[in-house]
């Protein structure tokens, strides 16, 4: 089949997890034999990535994303001129351009859905909408979900009720069991000392990513006179410089910043312990629900690290406590540190963790994995969608 996935709003390559998820999703669909093309953001990491996929560059109106819409007319030139049997578009409230051209041209509509459609408590956009009494956002992004032939996404609970599940497919993103796992080689950020035990965060720094959390356990480690225990830090971000801030004065903690996600891997092998304390209470939305599906937790898995987590419906689907790793209580503030301490003493017990995070994300979690299972919905829509017209 051919493929147009519009996703301009996402710059590939780029550090963040969106770009990962564009460019694996894109490269794993032309893997399977579909001809893929994407409009995407150019990256400013030496462009577009060579392959099989084909990239254009379409970023928004002034990069910015909210502008979207206004490239409704880019998008339908170059659907008309692929001529594709799908159009898959990544969703935002003031999107839907790859629908409206999926619409234009015959194509099935694919929406992939990473946030919430349905208003949270305190939504600003909700609150926007009833002052303008017709509810003209909520009514936008209820058509898209309606245009839509198939709906992608890692939790229904952020769909509106009325979504029909023989439009949806439920699944995880994944990660590259290839690339990320045990031993994988390369330069390492950061050093390590003989007796040391590494615990690895990698994230955008954004407040929900709870990297201050991580920071006061090694606070309490080191006041616990627990030096044999190491942090490091690997990403940028808007809560960064927090983090930095609230390090000060420990050298137990290792900034690395942004660091190309190739060269991850081989940071990742190097570390004994992935951490991931979320905090859903500083990101409005989810507290709704926890739709993240964690593309670092899905690495440090197939890296071979035991997962150190909060203990949230979601990630209890994704890590099993006890199996692939810790799930401590976030309201007790001692027990991310505990959980990083008990890891650090029992070897045997860090190890068999790690081979069945590793085992788990290869079953189950793997870019290839979710790809065919997005191939074998998409087939089934598009034979729908012909019956329909």
């Amino acid at each position: 089949m051919k493929i147009l996935y519009s996703a301009i709003d996402q710059t590939v390559p780029g550090p963040h997890g969106g770009s990962v998820h564009v460019r694996s999703v894109a490269e794993g669909l032309s893997a399977l034999g579909h001809e893929v093309q994407v409009l995407a953001s150019p990256g400013d990491m030496g462009g577009f990535p060579a392959g099989s996929v084909a990239w254009w560059a379409m970023p928004p109106p002034f990069g910015d994303r909210r502008l979207r819409l206004l490239k409704a007319g880019a998008v339908l030139r170059r659907a008309r001129a692929f001529g594709p049997d799908v159009v898959i578009e990544r969703y935002y409230n003031f999107g839907g351009e790859g629908l409206l051209a999926a619409r234009k041209v015959g194509a099935v509509a694919v929406l992939e859905v990473n946030a919430p459609v349905v208003d949270y408590p305190g939504s600003a956009k909700q609150w926007l909408d009833r002052l303008m009494i017709v509810q003209p956002l909520r009514r936008w992004r209820e058509w898209q979900c309606r245009a839509a032939d198939l709906i992608i996404t890692p939790s229904t609970r952020i769909l509106p009720g009325d979504v029909s599940a023989s439009r949806v497919l439920q699944t995880e993103w994944g990660v590259d069991t290839r690339q990320f796992q045990p031993g994988a080689a390369g330069p390492v950020p950061f050093t390590r000392n003989p007796g040391d035990t590494i615990v690895v965060f990698v994230g955008a720094f954004r407040t929900w990513h709870g990297a201050i959390h991580l920071v006061e356990a090694m606070r309490a480690l080191q006041a616990q006179g627990r030096r044999d225990i190491k942090a490091v830090f690997i990403g940028t971000g808007p809560e960064l410089p927090v983090a930095q801030r609230a390090a000060e004065g420990l050298d137990t903690v290792t900034f690395t910043g942004a660091v190309p996600h190739e060269s991850v891997p081989a940071a990742l092998a190097a570390a004994d312990i992935g951490a991931a304390p979320f905090d859903v209470a500083a990101h409005a939305p989810l507290q709704r629900e926890f739709y993240w599906s964690p593309l670092k937790v899905f690495e440090y898995m197939a890296s071979g690290l035991p997962v150190v987590a909060p203990r949230i419906e979601r990630l209890t689907q994704i890590i099993r406590d006890g199996c692939e790793g810790i799930l401590y209580d976030s309201r007790d503030p001692s027990a991310l540190a505990s959980a990083i301490a008990r890891l650090a003493d029992e070897a045997g017990l860090r190890q068999r963790l790690g081979a069945a995070a590793r085992a788990r994300a290869v079953d189950h979690f793997s870019w290839q994995s979710h790809c065919q299972a997005l191939d074998r919905a998409i087939r089934a829509a598009r034979d729908a969608h012909s019956h329909r017209h």
